[in-house]
């Protein structure tokens, strides 16, 4: 297998700090600190290039007069006042957190409602393309989550509702193991991952 510069340069770099994890020598933690501090750096420099690449795409569609300008030119305003604020306030300032508090959360909150519509549409597509008792199940579990995150006309059933209800026990018990599970499986991904770069198997940094 032909091994490049790059290839070389990554596989060495990936090496040092997976060694220093678990060699417990002085040079080796200090390189290994330095390293994941150029790393921290980068994906900072990284972070700048896609904000810049953000504030470009939008304006090149706004000075173009492309279909769906408008949404472009409420991006560069927010972009923009967001930024001054920041920049001149701080990021811990009072209206630096207006800003989080009062546009950001209510934003993100709007669309995790919208999870609420997506689960109804899906059940329905599930009803009509196939009946089974998976699909019964999905669809009893999430009418039952639903009624017991809000429940109907202000009337809390006690069998579905507190600390020990069907809510609490569903989020309990199969919610938590499911997320487990996925956090595990997104743990053994990251390191098969890793693995195959260092080996120079997978080369996402091109080479």
């Amino acid at each position: 297998m032909k091994i490049s510069i790059s290839v070389a340069i990554a596989i060495a770099f990936g090496g040092i700090v997976l060694l220093g994890y678990f060699i417990d020598a002085p040079l080796l933690r200090t390189m290994t600190d330095v390293f994941l501090q150029y790393a921290a750096i980068l994906a900072a420099v990284a972070l700048i290039i896609g904000l810049v690449n953000l504030f470009t795409v939008h304006w090149r569609k706004v000075a173009r007069g492309e279909k769906g300008n408008l949404y472009s030119v409420i991006v560069l305003i927010s972009f923009g006042i967001t930024t001054l604020v920041v920049a001149f306030f701080g990021p811990t300032a009072d209206w630096s957190m207006w800003i989080f508090n009062y546009i950001q959360i209510p934003i993100e909150t709007s669309l995790m409602a919208l999870l609420v519509v997506i689960l109804i549409f899906a059940s329905i597509r599930l009803v009509r393309r196939r009946m089974s008792w998976f699909t019964l199940l999905f669809i009893g579990t999430a009418v039952l989550m639903l009624l017991g995150s809000a429940p109907l006309f202000g009337v809390e059933l006690p069998l579905l509702h507190g600390p020990n209800g069907l809510r609490a026990l569903i989020s309990q018990i199969p919610v938590t193991a499911g997320a487990r599970g996925l956090l595990f499986g997104v743990a053994l991904g990251t390191i098969a991952t890793g693995l195959r770069i260092l080996i120079g198997s997978d080369r996402p940094y091109g080479g």
